[in-house]
């Protein structure tokens, strides 16, 4: 053992200042780090990177805590931290906080999660470019949480509900936040659509918007991350993973769209940005908003205050009965065929969207035209008459007992062909500019403004095997009805054959916070997030044994669903009204099946079931 930092002793006593450091193994032996001596000349802090002895070799690690301790109470065999990697710390003693919460909430070892707030390469410090003052004034839509940005506060969630897009009603909050000096990060679902918001940002607060994604290279996305987590007064707008950035001075937090797929990783831990963001928002003392057209239940939930943009949230639903068309087996209704027909003729342009690229994911019933349902649990039967949510056999129409069904929807491809029959050849997929074009959600993501807007099939979402499935549907139909522009008209259309479905309902009106609040009522009921716990336990590789050792985990505390069949593994839910000792004691099976090679997936706060 070398040299190492001495304290200034009290009353004659030396101190020796010792790192404990987690190194970067994905594996939760090794949660709790490892003290190390620091060198003397190496300074170290809460988040430092850098190089340990372990095990024979060096590795990276993180620096977690510094403590001080008498020359006889220093651990034997101690060893030193090798090296520095870099000048700037990851996090702080703040965000540490948030990410020992989001490893035990998630069920994932904390080395995998601090690694998560690096940049690619190593960061360095560098010099910074002045800052010019922000010219022109701002008149905040949203004052409580300017004031609390400004002043470093708390405050509870705000969902500001209403129609998109949202970079210019954004560049009013944000302008006084940076202005003052402080930082603002902003998350969008996709890319794509945090460019298109960083460039409309960057034209009222220039020389202030960053941008950060997958299309940056490793040494521009460490250069951006290095100058947030050393000058304040800026706008980074990125994808979820800058949700773990550490920003300097992080004055307010944007997410937009937060109840998307994409704000929550696939990746085991299976963080969601939402829940991250709100997490270290109350520790480290800023706002947090939202933006869409239709909040989650989550963030109604979490006592979010719900902000509205007066008037309809998306354009005008007209929703179109398939049972009440001449044939209530085609695929596209006479309705829709001629309004379609009709705008392409007078070189309007239109966008119809179906659930997947592939075959049909719902039937309906030849004879009665009902959506076939699985007369044990209501979701949708799957082609091969097996139930998507439990599995079992369906049987016939549980309407009238029919055996013949007709697929509901279908993919892009058949529709293409489909229409063309009646519009010509004016119809294409995506990317292809024609003035019909067909596809999927996705292709929502940079798509112009259209006259007209149709869904299939909405049924194919409210039958979804999934508790979300009514909140999905609406926020597909809010998405969809928001891509068709403004003027007398225009307008989306929904295929149904459920046309008094409450969804539908709240489609219409153009407003889903009443709809929300009674979905709210209804899994508190059922004890389903977010009034209860749900995990998604996924394993491969694994003999029958498992089963037991789950129950065996769990107990008496929660309720554990399965196995059934998925992925090419088994799947368990574990649902109760809290699940924190369960996700303590989850940690250990979860690494013992992990260590006799078994593949495994933890999903906390599952998007599906």
């Amino acid at each position: 053992m070398g040299s190492h930092h001495r304290d200034a002793p009290p009353e004659g006593i030396a101190l020796i200042q010792l790192a404990q450091v987690v190194p970067d193994l994905p594996t939760f032996a090794v949660d709790d780090g490892f003290a190390y001596g620091i060198p003397s000349g190496l300074e170290v802090e809460v988040g430092a990177v850098v190089r340990i002895p372990l095990g024979g070799r060096r590795v990276r690690g993180f620096v977690t805590g510094i403590r001080s301790v008498t020359d006889d109470a220093v651990p034997p065999r101690l060893k030193d931290i090798a090296a520095r990697s870099g000048t700037l710390p990851v996090f702080d003693a703040r965000m540490l906080e948030t990410l020992r919460w989001a490893a035990m909430h998630y069920v994932g070892p904390l080395a995998t999660v601090l690694s998560r707030t690096t940049p690619p390469n190593v960061p360095r410090s560098g010099t910074l470019p002045d800052l010019r003052p922000i010219a022109g004034s701002f008149d905040p839509e949203l004052p409580a949480v300017a004031d609390a940005a400004l002043g470093g506060r708390h405050l509870r969630p705000t969902a500001w509900v209403g129609p998109g897009p949202w970079s210019s009603r954004l560049a009013a909050v944000i302008g006084p936040v940076v202005g003052a000096g402080r930082s603002v990060m902003v998350v969008a679902p996709t890319a794509a659509e945090a460019h298109a918001m960083a460039e409309t940002l960057a034209h009222h607060l220039p020389e202030r918007v960053l941008e950060a994604g997958s299309a940056f290279d490793a040494r521009q996305t460490t250069s951006t991350w290095a100058r947030l987590a050393t000058q304040p007064g800026l706008v980074v707008v990125g994808t979820r993973e800058i949700a773990l950035w550490n920003v300097t001075s992080l004055g307010l937090a944007v997410v937009i769209e937060e109840g998307r797929r994409a704000m929550k990783s696939p990746q085991t831990p299976a963080l969601h940005v939402r829940d991250v963001l709100r997490r270290r928002a109350a520790v480290e003392r800023f706002p947090l908003v939202t933006c869409g057209s239709v909040p989650t239940t989550e963030a109604m939930g979490a006592g979010a205050s719900i902000q509205r943009i007066p008037g309809r949230s998306w354009r005008l639903v007209e929703v179109v009965d398939r049972r009440s068309d001449s044939d209530p087996n085609a695929l596209v209704t006479d309705r829709v065929r001629r309004a379609v027909r009709s705008v392409a003729a007078h070189g309007g342009r239109v966008f119809v969207m179906v659930h997947r690229r592939d075959y049909a994911p719902a039937f309906r019933c030849v004879a009665c035209g009902a959506v076939r349902r699985c007369v044990a649990c209501g979701a949708a039967v799957a082609r091969d008459g097996i139930c998507r949510r439990c599995e079992q056999p369906a049987g016939g129409c549980s309407s009238c007992g029919g055996d013949r069904f007709a697929p509901l929807g279908a993919g892009v491809g058949r529709v293409v062909d489909d229409l063309r029959r009646s519009v010509g050849d004016g119809v294409g997929t995506a990317g292809e500019r024609h003035p019909v074009t067909v596809g999927t959600e996705r292709d929502l993501v940079g798509l112009e403004a259209v006259d007209l807007a149709v869904l299939i099939d909405i049924d194919t979402w409210l039958l979804a095997p999934h508790y979300r499935a009514e909140e999905d549907a609406l926020r597909v139909v809010g998405r969809l009805a928001g891509s068709v522009a403004d003027g007398s008209g225009r307008r989306a259309m929904v295929q149904t054959s459920q046309p008094d479905h409450r969804v539908l309902e709240a489609a219409r009106r153009g407003d889903a916070v009443p709809l929300l609040g009674v979905l709210l009522e209804e899994r508190e009921a059922a004890g389903f997030p977010p009034s209860g716990s749900l995990i998604a336990v996924d394993l491969q590789g694994v003999d029958d044994r498992a089963d037991g050792e789950l129950r065996s985990v769990v107990g008496e505390d929660a309720a554990v669903l399965g196995p059934g069949e998925s992925r090419g593994g088994r799947r368990w839910l574990i649902q109760g009204a809290s699940l924190h000792d369960v996700r303590i004691r989850l940690r250990g099976q979860v690494q013992r099946w992990r260590d006799v090679g078994a593949r495994v997936r933890v999903d906390a706060d599952p998007v599906d079931l």
